[in-house]
């Protein structure tokens, strides 16, 4: 039962599977084409590796009531490599996140393994295996499925497994487990999978912004985000980021304006195109001032905090070192300039949890003159001041 196709075999393969401490779970995807991730496999695995592949493409009227329970049992622990895309389709076409999950990614950068290790640099680390990538960019949407799709789609849940037992031991071992599900807890945040139209505006950047550009910018990116949903394809199909800017920038007060916008498609000033993007733009042009965006300039680091910011940098790379994690998922950039700033009343999440354990209260330590860097055999050390 490799491949599941039927109702009645994924019910057989679920129900072997509700006693189990966890299972890997993976899928395969399209999206060139669309708005929405067009589902074409999903593979799940049990510690006993007698993964399978569930054929949503061949068998488009399966019922996966059974494997979103299994998703919803939280006695089953739900591991996934670099899992949001997956965790993405599952909210969007089945209004379900699997929880609890475990993502082999964070708990990798945990371990010491680095920035957002790929699946198969983690596997050859861990397992000293290799996996043949030639099927990545295969067309999964295609019937049959050759043997080398299939065996390719199997390996990554029938490996995660290797991998996540690999890292799970070493997680017990550091008493670090609870790091990993902090992490992977905000994954489960629902709004990170809701693409609402009247924010898809912040994602397009934007150089020299004002308000009131913001304001049209703001209806134009609606309106195609919500085109883009209804019809199921990429918001580029419709127009280009650019062009919305440039609009924006430069509101039509006729058709015939259009045809001044760099990547406006020739030809449709008159169309339902043309339209459309006026009646938003002007949309956007009649708003309240009130509502207009707000241009927030994130002003820089003022000379004053910028010794401290500099120790702060030396400091974490020490830390990530002496602790095996790697630095970004520590603090960021952002985090250590809030640090300098505003001390122990700075809001960031490098002063919560397992993070202020490890680098939080030495920083605020550091910053208060209760202990110093110095160099020791051209190595940078932590020195208490008495």
């Amino acid at each position: 039962m490799t491949i599941i196709k039927s109702t009645k075999d994924l019910k057989v393969f679920c129900k072997k599977l509700e006693s189990a401490p966890f299972i890997t779970v993976d899928t395969e995807f399209l999206r060139d084409k669309t708005y929405y991730s067009k589902l074409c496999l999903i593979q799940v695995s049990g510690p006993d590796k007698k993964a399978v592949a569930i054929d949503v493409i061949e068998a488009p009227d399966i019922d996966l009531s059974p494997l979103l329970e299994l998703f919803r049992n939280k006695k089953i622990l739900k591991v996934f490599h670099a899992g949001r895309q997956d965790l993405e389709i599952f909210w969007q076409q089945f209004q379900t996140l699997p929880d609890p999950i475990f993502d082999t990614q964070i708990a990798a950068m945990v371990c010491g393994y680095g920035d957002q290790i790929g699946f198969d640099n983690l596997m050859r680390k861990i397992t000293g295996k290799t996996i043949d990538k030639s099927q990545q960019f295969t067309d999964w949407s295609r019937r049959p499925l050759s043997k080398k799709q299939l065996s390719y789609a199997l390996d990554d849940v029938i490996l995660l497994v290797d991998i996540f037992e690999a890292l799970d031991k070493q997680l017990i071992s550091r008493d670090r487990e609870d790091w990993v599900l902090e992490e992977t807890s905000a994954l489960l945040d629902k709004n990170l999978y809701e693409n609402k139209p009247e924010e898809a505006w912040e994602r397009i950047k934007v150089k020299s912004p004002r308000p009131k550009q913001l304001a049209i910018l703001r209806e134009l990116a609606a309106w195609r985000e919500a085109k883009a949903q209804e019809q199921d394809i990429p918001r580029t199909r419709i127009i280009r980021d650019e062009t919305l800017v440039d609009i924006s920038f430069h509101p039509p007060s006729k058709p015939e304006d259009l045809g001044r916008i760099r990547g406006f498609p020739k030809g449709c000033e008159d169309k339902p195109l043309g339209a459309a993007l006026m009646n938003a733009a002007n949309k956007g042009l009649e708003s309240d001032k009130s509502t207009y965006p707000k241009v927030v300039k994130k002003a820089p680091l003022q000379a004053q905090y910028q010794a401290a910011f500099q120790m702060l940098k030396m400091l974490l790379k020490i830390k990530a070192a002496e602790n095996d994690v790697a630095a970004r998922l520590i603090a960021s950039k952002e985090d250590l300039e809030i640090i300098a700033e505003y001390g122990a009343k700075g809001r960031t999440p490098a002063l919560k949890g397992w993070r202020n354990r490890i680098f939080g209260e030495d920083a605020i330590k550091m910053l208060s003159g209760n202990i110093c860097l110095r160099l020791d055999n051209n190595e940078v050390c932590l020195t208490k001041i008495d």
